[in-house]
């Protein structure tokens, strides 16, 4: 399984959408993960790429992170996949929307079928969904195994889980500090060392650099 990933910034939240391109038995395909704003950005995205986009996914429903997929969706028929817990957060996107000062856009059609231990099928392999709650009920992160051609290592795309020097809010609805340390500890600080963390916001970091040096959760 070989695979790329392009991180895209976006909206005034500059939240981390997530591009995944390789190549799998049918041709060149794509994973557009948290399709968070600026959805012809997104799209245009997409179609550089060349590839086919086959799933878009969230790692949980808070508006900065699916705030665009009705807009995707209209140019590519898929369901935003995600896990049940979070629905709720998603129905309800208008109205945190204003509430916040932003402009409300459409609920997109979701597949809430990404529950613990699911696997999707991508670019010859698989990637794999872990249910990382404490941020939001639904929160759920994505583990890529190492690039088969041996350039580089796994990838964990976590969402607003963990970030470099950081964790999510758990302030907001449905979060919970002490569910939060144990889905880092037992789903983020398990994986290798030389796994790259890519969260919802800000810059890239390493399961290592996590574990001894986050002043929130320290292995």
């Amino acid at each position: 399984m070989d695979w790329k990933i392009e991180v895209l910034p976006v909206g005034p939240l500059q939240m981390n959408a997530v591009l995944l391109t390789g190549k799998g038995p049918d041709g060149d395909e794509a994973i557009l993960i948290d399709p968070g704003e600026e959805a012809l950005r997104l799209v245009a995205a997409i179609e550089a790429s060349g590839c086919t986009l086959k799933a878009l996914l969230a790692t949980h429903g808070h508006f900065d992170h699916v705030g665009a997929a009705a807009a995707v969706q209209e140019v590519h028929d898929l369901p935003l996949r995600c896990h049940e817990n979070d629905l709720p957060l998603i129905d309800e996107m208008p109205a945190a929307q204003r509430a916040y000062g932003f402009a409300s856009s459409e609920v997109p059609r979701c597949l809430p079928d990404l529950a613990d231990g699911t696997t999707i099928p991508f670019a010859g392999g698989s990637i794999e969904v872990r249910h990382v709650p404490g941020h939001s009920p639904g929160q759920i992160m994505f583990v890529l195994p190492k690039p088969a051609s041996g350039s580089g290592p796994g990838c964990a795309i976590v969402g607003d889980c963990l970030f470099a020097g950081s964790i999510g809010r758990t302030d907001l609805p449905g979060g919970d500090f002490a569910t939060l340390e144990k889905s880092i500890r037992e789903c983020i600080y398990t994986l290798p060392d030389d796994t790259v963390v890519v969260s919802g916001h800000g810059p890239d970091t390493t399961v290592g650099r996590e574990k001894s040096s986050n002043p929130f959760v320290r292995d």
